[in-house]
């Protein structure tokens, strides 16, 4: 039984939260958010694919993937993590960029803070995303960022069974 995908978007606070309940361990989702090799198989909404270029998953560290479309279309990220706390939450600034991690500052930048919590059913994804401006959350949601980030986590669904 697949659960369902709380996703809030709080204009006034420029904020999005998104809430997802695994039926899995707290160390083997985590692992699924920290680790290029598990990363990739999910992140990106299919038929798209993700590779990692370099992930550094430590405080100050830096992820740099791209997104790779069926048409040859190539969009790159990066994300520079900040405060980690191990096995339970993990916070960093997402942002386009160029093959080199050289941010574009034509698309906003949003802070992510990721929290991973043990539950009766497995584990409680809890991502909480805040925005510049409201400007910059409404260019992310145009994007078709929801659909694509909730594509993603139902992936994840699917391999973790």
């Amino acid at each position: 039984m697949s659960s369902p995908i709380v996703f809030n978007k709080d204009f006034d606070a420029k904020s999005i939260y998104v809430m997802k309940v695994y039926d899995a361990e707290v160390s083997k989702v985590w692992d699924y958010f920290t680790k290029a090799e598990l990363i990739d198989q999910w992140w990106a909404p299919k038929p798209w694919m993700c590779k990692t270029d370099h992930l550094n998953f430590e405080e100050g560290g830096t992820w740099l993937y791209s997104m790779n479309g069926p048409e040859g279309e190539k969009m790159f990220g990066r994300v520079k993590y900040g405060e980690i706390n191990q096995g339970r939450s993990f916070d960093g600034i997402d942002a386009f960029c160029d093959q080199n991690g050289n941010v574009d500052e034509d698309f906003p930048q949003t802070k992510w803070l990721l929290g991973f919590t043990g539950v009766e059913e497995g584990t409680k994804l809890s991502v909480n995303m805040h925005f510049e401006s409201e400007e910059d959350m409404k260019k992310q949601l145009e994007m078709g960022f929801e659909e694509g980030f909730k594509m993603g986590l139902n992936q994840l669904e699917e391999l973790l069974k």
